[in-house]
């Protein structure tokens, strides 16, 4: 009974086709020609940045070690540690700059980094220097 009435809360705020039955919430990250497939984790944090989507964004270039563009708000962390160690792949916000972070290398623990999922699979086609524009949607 609690599940389903979760279920049904969490479905107002994403799309139906971004929700599974598993709490898994399932994205794109469309790049040209080219589409990542991201599984989004089951925080506050997470089900904040989906209920933005669908979001055209340039990620730039930080350090060669990751991919940033301003999100305009910091997501709801409630819950969340005050601090994360990423790994490459990881979809995070670094909140205090209001940032999406997509790690392309792991990194140090770093305040103020929120956890919010990672890619499935290969995500080499970030691993281009410049800007990407790229355009995140819930998935089916």
């Amino acid at each position: 009974m609690i599940r389903h009435f979760l279920i049904a809360a969490f479905s107002v705020l994403l799309p139906a086709a971004a929700f599974a039955e598993d709490t898994k919430m399932h994205v794109t990250f469309d790049l040209g020609h080219t589409t990542l497939f991201a599984t989004l984790d089951d925080t506050p944090a997470a089900r904040d940045f989906a209920a933005m989507l669908p979001l055209t964004l340039t990620l730039s270039d930080y350090h060669g070690i990751e991919k940033v563009a301003d999100l305009g708000k910091r997501l709801d962390s409630t819950g969340m540690p005050s601090s994360y160690t990423p790994q490459a792949g990881d979809i995070t916000q670094y909140a205090p700059w209001k940032n999406l972070a997509l790690f392309l290398k792991p990194f140090q623990n770093s305040n103020g980094l929120v956890r919010l999922g990672q890619f499935d699979g290969d995500f080499s086609a970030l691993h281009q220097p410049g800007e990407i524009e790229v355009t995140i949607s819930a998935s089916d």
